[in-house]
Protein backbone atom coordinates (compact mmCIF):
# COMPACT_ATOMS: atom_id res chain seq x y z
CA UNK A 1 0.00 0.00 0.00
CA UNK A 2 2.80 2.34 0.65
CA UNK A 3 4.15 1.79 -2.79
CA UNK A 4 0.76 2.39 -4.13
CA UNK A 5 0.44 5.60 -2.05
CA UNK A 6 3.82 6.74 -3.18
CA UNK A 7 2.90 6.24 -6.81
CA UNK A 8 -0.37 8.09 -6.30
CA UNK A 9 1.45 10.90 -4.52
CA UNK A 10 3.97 11.03 -7.33
CA UNK A 11 1.22 11.17 -9.96
CA UNK A 12 -0.52 13.81 -7.91
CA UNK A 13 2.67 15.87 -7.72
CA UNK A 14 3.22 15.51 -11.47
CA UNK A 15 -0.34 16.60 -12.13
CA UNK A 16 0.04 19.57 -9.79
CA UNK A 17 3.31 20.60 -11.44
CA UNK A 18 1.75 20.20 -14.87
CA UNK A 19 -1.25 22.29 -13.83
CA UNK A 20 1.02 24.97 -12.34
CA UNK A 21 3.01 25.13 -15.57
CA UNK A 22 -0.21 25.41 -17.58
CA UNK A 23 -1.47 28.05 -15.17
CA UNK A 24 1.71 30.09 -15.54
CA UNK A 25 1.45 29.71 -19.30
CA UNK A 26 -2.18 30.89 -19.17
CA UNK A 27 -1.20 33.92 -17.10
CA UNK A 28 1.57 34.79 -19.58
CA UNK A 29 -0.85 34.35 -22.50
CA UNK A 30 -3.43 36.51 -20.73
CA UNK A 31 -0.83 39.26 -20.25
CA UNK A 32 0.23 39.21 -23.90
CA UNK A 33 -3.41 39.23 -25.03
CA UNK A 34 -4.09 42.16 -22.71
CA UNK A 35 -1.02 44.00 -24.01
CA UNK A 36 -2.11 43.33 -27.60
CA UNK A 37 -5.63 44.57 -26.85
CA UNK A 38 -4.18 47.72 -25.27
CA UNK A 39 -2.05 48.33 -28.37
CA UNK A 40 -5.01 47.69 -30.68
CA UNK A 41 -7.16 50.06 -28.63
CA UNK A 42 -4.50 52.78 -28.85
CA UNK A 43 -4.25 52.34 -32.64
CA UNK A 44 -8.03 52.49 -33.10
CA UNK A 45 -8.29 55.48 -30.78
CA UNK A 46 -5.63 57.30 -32.83
CA UNK A 47 -7.51 56.48 -36.06
CA UNK A 48 -10.73 57.76 -34.52
CA UNK A 49 -9.15 61.02 -33.35
CA UNK A 50 -7.61 61.64 -36.78
CA UNK A 51 -10.89 60.90 -38.52
CA UNK A 52 -12.76 63.17 -36.12
CA UNK A 53 -10.26 66.02 -36.68
CA UNK A 54 -10.50 65.53 -40.45
CA UNK A 55 -14.30 65.69 -40.26
CA UNK A 56 -14.18 68.88 -38.16
CA UNK A 57 -11.86 70.48 -40.74
CA UNK A 58 -14.24 69.41 -43.50
CA UNK A 59 -17.21 70.97 -41.69
CA UNK A 60 -15.30 74.21 -41.12
CA UNK A 61 -14.15 74.36 -44.74
CA UNK A 62 -17.61 73.70 -46.19
CA UNK A 63 -19.18 76.28 -43.86
CA UNK A 64 -16.64 78.86 -45.06
CA UNK A 65 -17.29 77.93 -48.71
CA UNK A 66 -21.05 78.20 -48.13
CA UNK A 67 -20.65 81.68 -46.65
CA UNK A 68 -18.54 82.75 -49.65
CA UNK A 69 -21.16 81.32 -51.99
CA UNK A 70 -23.94 83.24 -50.26
CA UNK A 71 -21.93 86.45 -50.48
CA UNK A 72 -21.31 86.13 -54.21
CA UNK A 73 -24.25 83.96 -55.29
CA UNK A 74 -25.90 86.79 -57.17
CA UNK A 75 -22.66 88.08 -58.71
CA UNK A 76 -23.63 87.08 -62.26
CA UNK A 77 -27.02 88.78 -61.97
CA UNK A 78 -25.39 91.90 -60.57
CA UNK A 79 -22.84 91.97 -63.40
CA UNK A 80 -25.67 91.64 -65.92
CA UNK A 81 -27.49 94.60 -64.31
CA UNK A 82 -24.48 96.95 -64.37
CA UNK A 83 -24.91 97.92 -68.06
CA UNK A 84 -28.54 98.80 -67.26
CA UNK A 85 -27.31 101.11 -64.49
CA UNK A 86 -24.88 102.70 -66.96
CA UNK A 87 -27.68 103.16 -69.50
CA UNK A 88 -29.82 104.89 -66.87
CA UNK A 89 -26.96 107.27 -66.06
CA UNK A 90 -26.48 108.12 -69.75
CA UNK A 91 -30.23 108.45 -70.36
CA UNK A 92 -30.64 110.75 -67.39
CA UNK A 93 -27.77 112.93 -68.60
CA UNK A 94 -29.43 113.30 -72.02
CA UNK A 95 -32.95 113.78 -70.66
CA UNK A 96 -31.75 116.60 -68.38
CA UNK A 97 -30.93 118.55 -71.57
CA UNK A 98 -34.68 118.78 -72.25
CA UNK A 99 -37.22 120.86 -70.39
CA UNK A 100 -39.56 117.94 -69.57
CA UNK A 101 -39.39 117.84 -65.76
CA UNK A 102 -41.98 115.05 -65.45
CA UNK A 103 -39.91 112.79 -67.72
CA UNK A 104 -36.76 113.63 -65.75
CA UNK A 105 -38.51 112.90 -62.47
CA UNK A 106 -39.89 109.57 -63.75
CA UNK A 107 -36.51 108.36 -64.99
CA UNK A 108 -34.85 109.47 -61.74
CA UNK A 109 -37.44 107.51 -59.71
CA UNK A 110 -36.89 104.34 -61.74
CA UNK A 111 -33.12 104.72 -61.60
CA UNK A 112 -33.20 105.28 -57.84
CA UNK A 113 -35.44 102.25 -57.31
CA UNK A 114 -33.08 100.03 -59.32
CA UNK A 115 -30.02 101.43 -57.53
CA UNK A 116 -31.59 100.90 -54.07
CA UNK A 117 -32.60 97.35 -54.96
CA UNK A 118 -29.07 96.48 -56.05
CA UNK A 119 -27.55 98.19 -53.01
CA UNK A 120 -29.87 96.18 -50.73
CA UNK A 121 -28.45 93.01 -52.32
CA UNK A 122 -24.89 94.05 -51.45
CA UNK A 123 -23.75 96.06 -54.47
CA UNK A 124 -21.52 99.05 -53.72
CA UNK A 125 -20.00 101.63 -56.00
CA UNK A 126 -16.20 101.79 -55.96
CA UNK A 127 -15.31 105.26 -54.69
CA UNK A 128 -12.96 106.85 -57.22
CA UNK A 129 -12.91 110.39 -58.57
CA UNK A 130 -10.91 112.77 -60.72
CA UNK A 131 -7.68 113.78 -59.00
CA UNK A 132 -7.19 110.50 -57.09
CA UNK A 133 -3.83 108.75 -57.43
CA UNK A 134 -4.12 105.83 -59.85
CA UNK A 135 -3.97 102.41 -58.17
CA UNK A 136 -4.13 99.37 -60.47
CA UNK A 137 -5.62 97.28 -57.65
CA UNK A 138 -8.79 99.39 -57.68
CA UNK A 139 -9.09 100.79 -61.21
CA UNK A 140 -8.44 99.86 -64.83
CA UNK A 141 -6.56 102.39 -66.95
CA UNK A 142 -8.09 102.71 -70.42
CA UNK A 143 -5.59 105.23 -71.76
CA UNK A 144 -3.12 107.92 -70.84
CA UNK A 145 -3.36 111.50 -72.02
CA UNK A 146 -1.16 114.54 -71.44
CA UNK A 147 -2.08 115.92 -68.03
CA UNK A 148 -4.18 119.09 -68.29
CA UNK A 149 -2.30 120.48 -65.29
CA UNK A 150 0.97 119.48 -63.59
CA UNK A 151 -0.80 118.35 -60.42
CA UNK A 152 -2.73 115.64 -62.39
CA UNK A 153 0.39 113.76 -63.59
CA UNK A 154 0.00 110.09 -62.63
CA UNK A 155 -3.49 110.79 -61.33
CA UNK A 156 -6.97 110.08 -62.63
CA UNK A 157 -8.08 112.66 -65.18
CA UNK A 158 -11.48 111.17 -66.07
CA UNK A 159 -13.70 108.28 -64.96
CA UNK A 160 -15.16 106.63 -68.07
CA UNK A 161 -17.15 103.87 -66.38
CA UNK A 162 -18.07 103.38 -62.72
CA UNK A 163 -16.78 100.37 -60.83
CA UNK A 164 -18.77 98.18 -58.47
CA UNK A 165 -18.04 95.68 -55.75
CA UNK A 166 -20.12 92.96 -54.14
CA UNK A 167 -19.13 92.64 -50.52
CA UNK A 168 -15.35 92.91 -50.49
CA UNK A 169 -14.87 91.63 -54.04
CA UNK A 170 -14.68 94.05 -56.97
CA UNK A 171 -16.93 92.68 -59.72
CA UNK A 172 -16.22 95.48 -62.18
CA UNK A 173 -13.22 97.78 -62.01
CA UNK A 174 -13.77 101.46 -62.78
CA UNK A 175 -12.37 102.43 -66.17
CA UNK A 176 -10.29 105.61 -65.95
CA UNK A 177 -8.03 107.91 -67.99
CA UNK A 178 -4.66 108.76 -66.44
CA UNK A 179 -2.72 112.01 -66.85
CA UNK A 180 0.75 111.56 -68.29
Amino acid sequence: MTTENTEIDKELEDTILENNANGEQLIVEELTIEEQLTKDLAVEKDKFLRLFAEFENYKRRTAKERMELFKTANQEVMQAMLPVMDDFDRALTEIKKTDDSILIQGVELIQEKLRNTLISKGLEEVEIKVGDIFNADFAEAITQIPAPSPNLKGKIVDVIEKGYKLGDKIIRFPKVVIGN
